[in-house]
């Protein structure tokens, strides 16, 4: 039979600057964490100030939230005193129902028990009603009331999906409900059964896409090193290339956890440590990371470990334990594999560069369609940014995918196979050009017409072929008028014309198409 919670307390001191000021994401939090373990969240009285309690008055503007079934709301607003009275009245309500035994458990954070809570808190305690909280003040003086609290803890150190944890972790195990922390989409019940196993949450792409701004800001220092009077960026380049492993592992943490900043504290924690095995060492020793975080802060939890140290535990420790590992057992293989992968493909454009670059731009529109890009393609260019700043798969990225979308999108706009495609052409254009991403706008004119599929075949191959015989390396995801000032020193000329004959000929080859489609049809309509 499912349990009904109450949740009660402020935003208090520390937990205003800990996650307490945004009411809705920590009921999201809460609201995900009780229905994973069959609990109902019936009953919510919380007291929102517009500051840190540390530092706010009696006359600092403030809300009062509660339940309104489904979500919380907001009730009454004025001065904190004024708030504080309005919220004596549904301590009052609270009081009654844990009387009457409708609230089964009670979750609180930064609770007033002289105050606000007064009443709720008498009733419990004489109910014995099992509670979880935090907020260092507060639970020292609801436990001296002889409150049945099973989890306490301070606030420091906590947010609000560990303290979520840490409450509903406390309550199942005295009612001996199963219970799996959900870790992911909390917005979403299904996220228990999506997100919820830690070793589902290791997703290379996603690790690498949200890495990607940390890659594009080193190219982009490398570009403006080269402007007379710049040299010193050179020095900054080099101290950003360096730490480009604990950027990764710091996001592979994170997301493997599903910790939020205690993943990231591990992970910069390790990367730091093992920084010298690359980005391959990164990622790896990262997911370490944020494998050893999680089930260091579930046995934690289980125990009745404090928020705060377990927080501590999982983000020191473990990060401290992941980074030793990789400094001394993985960096020394990640790093030959990644120096590996960059020497075969210096070796493939030594062997024959135009080769090399036709081949790359014919198979990449496979290979992002059949959804191998970002497993295969992406590492490999940010493996080459990291090596040198510029990358020859990035440049085939750019000239070969960009470009090409650019130009099937450009001729729909100058002669569309029907008049309603055009807006959506205009839009896929601009993003392209302007933006350097969003390949996918071509799809559906190639998805439709074999020649432009095959157009875009062609165009990918041609200045692929151009990329190699030019000996072009640049970079991809920046807007399509920077990519050449972005290429090697001397290249940006030819980085350019491999563009526009992208682009080009792309384009030709649609409009080519479209001109076919349209006299098709003209002639079927003329046949009836």
């Amino acid at each position: 039979m499912s349990k009904t919670i109450a949740y009660i307390g402020s935003s208090g001191g520390n937990l205003y600057k800990q996650g307490g000021n945004d009411i809705v994401k920590m009921m999201k939090e809460i609201t995900a964490q009780t229905q994973a373990a069959d609990m109902e969240l019936g009953f919510v009285q919380y007291v929102m100030a517009s500051g840190s309690l540390d530092n706010v008055g009696p006359e600092s503007p403030a809300s009062l939230f509660i339940w309104n079934g489904s979500q919380v709301q907001c009730v009454f607003e004025g001065t904190l005193q004024e708030v504080n009275v309005e919220a004596e009245k549904y301590d009052q309500e609270l009081a009654e129902k844990i009387k009457a035994g409708e609230i089964d458990g009670i979750m609180f954070v930064s609770a007033d028990p002289n105050g606000a809570n007064a009443k709720a808190i008498e009733a419990a305690a004489e109910a014995g009603t099992p509670m979880a909280g935090t907020g260092g003040t507060g639970v020292a003086m609801i436990q001296a009331k002889g409150c049945n609290v099973l989890s306490a803890s301070g606030t420091t150190g906590t947010t609000n999906r560990t303290r979520a944890v840490a409450f509903t972790t406390a309550l199942a195990k005295e009612w001996g409900i199963k219970y799996r922390p959900v870790i992911g989409n909390t917005g979403a019940v299904a996220a228990n059964k999506m997100d919820n196993n830690v070793w589902e949450r290791i997703n290379f792409r996603g690790i690498m896409m949200t890495s990607l701004p940390a890659f594009i800001a080193m190219a982009l220092l490398l570009a403006c090193s080269k402007i007379p009077g710049c040299d010193g960026l050179s020095a900054v380049f080099e101290t950003l290339v360096g730490y480009i492993p604990v950027v990764i592992c710091a996001i592979a943490a994170k997301q493997v956890s599903g910790m939020d900043e205690v993943g990231v504290v591990a992970g910069i924690v390790a990367g730091i440590l093992s920084k010298d095995g690359g980005i391959i060492g990164g990622i790896v020793i990262g997911i370490f990371a944020g494998i050893l975080v999680y089930y260091i802060s579930m046995y934690c939890y289980r125990k009745n470990v404090p928020g705060t140290t377990v927080n501590i535990v999982a983000g020191g420790i473990g990060g401290l334990i992941a980074g030793l590992v990789g400094m001394y057992a993985i960096a020394p293989i990640t790093l030959w594999l990644g120096n590996g992968i960059c020497s075969v493909i210096n070796a493939c454009i030594s062997y024959n560069a135009i080769l090399a670059g036709a081949v790359a731009g014919l198979l990449i529109w496979p290979a992002i369609i059949g959804g191998v890009y970002h497993a295969a393609i992406l590492p490999i260019v940010l493996l080459e940014i990291e090596a040198s700043g510029y990358s020859f798969l990035g440049a085939i990225d750019m000239t070969g995918l960009v470009m090409v979308s650019a130009g099937i999108t450009l001729a729909n706009i100058i002669m569309p196979r029907v008049k309603g495609e055009r807006a959506a052409a205009v839009s896929g254009f601009v993003i392209n050009v302007g933006f350097g991403t969003f390949v996918e706008a071509a799809y559906p004119y190639m998805f439709s017409s074999r020649l432009v599929f095959a157009g875009a075949l062609i165009s990918g191959a041609l200045s692929g072929a151009l990329v190699g015989a030019f000996n072009v390396m640049g970079t991809a995801y920046v807007p399509s008028i920077v990519a050449p000032f972005m290429a090697q020193e001397g290249k940006g000329i030819y980085f350019l014309i491999a563009m526009l004959v992208a682009m080009v000929c792309a384009c030709a080859i649609t409009l080519v198409a479209n001109k076919k489609y349209r006299m098709d049809e003209a002639a079927a309509e003329a046949s009836e």
